[in-house]
This record gives structure tokens, C-alpha cells and sequence, in this order.
């Protein structure tokens, strides 16, 4: 990756600090546009780097680029002139020894190439608004000679599950060719609200991920062509009277909050969804000890990078989720017993 300034004085200029041109080296061949600049423009507030990405002022090979172009070897970007912070202004305030111990505690595999996390629910993937650490600035401080960690895909915040984290540049390279081209297997349990009555049902429709609403992202449904498609396959596995239904969800694609945005779509949101969901409908799971959303990514498949040996890695449900289940089951009108056992084993499955 090699740098060149500008230094013309043109309205692209800021004293001291111009106008960059990076070019992409091999090892950035395949990154997506938006996790090479913030890896670039390293203490920049995410949300800036999007802001400069929406207005058009980062380009490559002089034409706008949206977040998720992936980058070719010897591209060209323009890095528009921005205010970074002071030399040790960072370092003043690492993530916690508390959190970096939490996620090294939750690793669930581990090689050359990658690591496999149980995420716990509640702590983002990554910093940003509102939030100085994410997971991956935790681990890069608890592991601050590996200097090429990072993220694969992304769970939202409230999401518990498997969550991959490249450990060497090639294998995210790998790893994010098998995400583009649906060789990935993304399994996840959800609990939704109400009886279930679609069987197994695969729902592909297309979803706008630009709104906003309140300040926050919103993702709503569009027609085709207006959006980016997401396939999800829901299929029930426990009924809980009229209250809940335990559900297994299989994805084709990773777009933001599919799962949530389909699941409402089908009229059965996810339990404990504050911002798709149905309050009246949280605040009774409430009376069962639901205090999350129940959104557990339980298992993810892919191909070793480099190789054609498949791994599997599965994280079993938290205590907190469980106990959500053992609660249910023991309301009048639910299965019990067998049908119990069936529904733990499923989820820790």
C-alpha cells in the first residue's frame, strides 16, 4: 500500500494535510472498501469515514464507490483531507482488561488462519457511535502481535453467536469469496413471537438498508430492483402455546438485519426486538425472563482458507436464552417434558 500526497494547494487541500492517494496492494486485493479505510484512516469515527463515503469524497480510480466495492491490487483511492487525532489520544483509553479477557475467554476455534467466537450478546462487533470498542478493537489489543486481525462478517450488537475473524490477510481474502459466492453455511436460532403457522417457509425479498429513522439505520422492504435481495429459510422447531415459536433460520446472504426485517415481514417478529418488533408482545416474554433480543447465531460452516477441508463450528445457547426456554415450557398450555428436551438439545445443538 503506497501513499502520495497533494500538495497543489487546490480546494481538495487542508492546511497541512492534503489530499492522499493510497494504492491498494496485494495484500488489500479482495477488502471491501469500507474495512480498508478504517483500517487507513485508523481513530477516524466510523460513522465519519460513511459520512465521507456517502458524500462522494473517497473515490477510487476517480469514481465514486460505494462501502461494500471490493478492492483490486493497484487501485487508486482518494482519501480527502481529514482531522485525525492526536498522537496518543487513543491510547489513553484502551478497551478493558475485563472485556479483552471476556472475548479471549469466548473463543470457540482456533487456527493459522482464523478464529471462531462465541459473541456475546451486547457488545458490537466493532466501534463506532456511541460505542469506543467493539470486539475487534479487543482483540487486537489482546493480541497486539497480530497485527492483521480482522472481522469476516458482522452480528449485530444484540446478537450472541459464532462470529469469524480473519487472523491473516490472505485467508480474509479467502473467507470473503466464500461469503460473496454462497458456499458459507449460517445457521441461527430465534425465538418469535406467536404460533408459527407457515411451516417451513424460505422468504427472499429485496431490503433498502439507507433509511433513517429516529437518527438510527433502518432496514424496511422494497420491491425488487430496489434493493438488495435476502434469502432466509425459516423452519419451526418448538411451539410454546400461542406465546412463542423456536425457530431455526438458515441465510443465503448477511445483509443487515435480514433475519429481523423478515421475521416481522411474516407477521412473527423477534422476540425482544426493540426496534422490528411488537412491545405488547416483548413486554409479556418479559414475564418469562426475556431481557434480550433471542437472536443466537448457533452455527457456521466454511471451507479452511486455502484448502478444501470444511469446518464447522457450532456456539451453544447462553444460560440467559435457555432459561427463557425452560420457563416457557413450564407455562400452562406448553409441551413439556419430552418435548422440553427436544427444544434445550436443539438449541445447544
Amino acid at each position: 500500500m503506497a501513499y502520495e500526497n497533494n500538495k497543489t494547494g487546490t480546494e481538495d487541500s487542508a492546511p497541512g494535510r492534503g489530499v492522499q492517494y493510497v494504492e491498494a496492494g496485494e495484500g488489500d486485493d479482495g477488502q471491501r472498501l469500507d474495512n480498508f479505510l478504517l483500517r487507513v484512516l485508523k481513530g477516524i469515527p466510523r460513522t465519519h469515514v460513511y459520512r465521507l463515503l456517502r458524500k462522494g469524497e473517497v473515490r477510487v480510480n476517480s469514481k465514486r464507490a460505494k462501502p461494500d466495492q471490493r478492492l483490486v491490487a493497484g487501485d487508486r483511492v482518494r482519501l480527502p483531507p481529514v482531522r485525525r487525532p492526536e498522537p496518543g489520544a487513543d491510547a489513553a483509553r484502551p478497551p478493558s482488561q475485563s472485556l479483552q479477557d471476556l472475548l479471549i475467554a469466548s473463543i470457540l476455534y482456533e487456527d493459522n488462519d482464523l478464529l471462531v467466537l462465541n459473541k456475546p450478546a451486547g457488545i458490537a462487533v466493532h466501534g463506532g457511535s456511541g460505542t469506543s470498542h467493539g470486539v475487534i478493537e479487543a482483540l487486537r489489543a489482546a493480541r497486539p502481535d497480530a497485527r492483521e486481525l480482522d472481522l469476516v462478517h458482522r452480528l449485530d450488537r444484540d446478537t450472541s453467536g459464532c462470529l469469524i475473524v480473519a487472523k491473516r490477510r490472505a485467508a480474509l481474502r479467502d473467507l470473503h469469496a466464500q461469503l460473496r459466492d454462497g458456499t458459507t453455511e449460517k445457521l441461527y436460532l430465534t425465538l418469535v413471537c406467536g404460533t408459527w403457522n407457515l411451516g417451513q417457509k424460505r422468504i427472499e425479498l429485496a431490503l433498502a438498508t439507507g433509511e433513517r429513522r429516529g437518527g438510527e439505520r433502518h432496514v424496511a422492504v422494497r420491491g425488487h430492483g430496489h434493493g438488495q435481495v435476502a434469502v432466509s429459510t425459516f423452519r419451526p422447531v418448538q411451539f410454546f402455546g400461542n406465546v412463542a415459536s423456536l425457530m431455526e433460520v438458515a441465510i443465503d446472504t448477511g445483509k443487515t438485519h435480514q433475519i429481523r426485517v423478515h421475521a416481522a415481514y411474516a407477521g412473527h417478529p423477534v422476540a425482544g426486538d426493540d426496534k422490528y418488533g411488537d412491545r405488547e408482545k416483548n413486554a409479556e416474554l418479559r414475564k418469562f425472563g426475556l431481557n434480550r433480543m433471542f437472536l443466537h447465531a448457533a452455527s457456521i460452516g466454511v471451507t479452511r482458507p486455502g484448502s478444501k477441508e470444511p469446518l464447522h463450528v457450532s456456539a451453544p445457547l447462553g444460560d440467559e436464552l435457555g432459561a427463557v426456554l425452560d420457563a416457557l415450557l413450564k407455562a400452562p398450555g406448553s409441551p413439556r417434558g419430552a418435548a422440553r428436551r427436544r427444544a434445550r438439545s436443539r438449541a445447544d445443538r
